[in-house]
């Protein structure tokens, strides 16, 4: 099993900095790929994957340039540094964790391959 807790969502303004933190506890966390989802706006997308020993980073085209994912497996932790955020960043974000990645410098891009999934926080974003 991974548990997964994520923290930091509140409500910020349009051009904003923010930082969400995802800790995670369990056995099954070593060796997982990691990821960050938002609903966006009827499924489950990926917005930022990182693989198990951190060098390989996905965004999609919407995010790219904005956000960056880090992770410290020492700590058991994954941040989103989410940068100039707009009105549609606002959503709740998921982070979720992939425990049989293909190899640790794997990611993976599909809500499916995830079977650990934190509750989520809410990111508003405001005009």
């Amino acid at each position: 099993q991974v548990e997964l807790v994520e923290s930091g969502g509140r409500v910020v303004q349009t051009g904003d900095s923010l930082t969400l933190s995802c800790v995670a506890s369990g056995r099954s966390f070593d060796g997982s790929a990691m990821g960050w989802f938002r609903q966006d706006p009827y499924e489950r997308n990926l917005v930022a994957g990182i693989s198990w020993e951190g060098s390989n980073t996905w965004y999609p085209e919407s995010v790219e340039g904005r956000f960056t994912v880090t992770r410290d497996n020492a700590k058991k932790t994954m941040w989103l540094q989410m940068n100039n955020l707009t009105p549609q960043d606002t959503d709740v974000y998921y982070c979720a964790a992939d425990p049989q990645p293909l190899t640790p410098y794997a990611t993976a891009y599909n809500a499916k391959e995830y079977p650990f999934w934190g509750r989520g926080t809410q990111v508003t974003v405001s005009s």
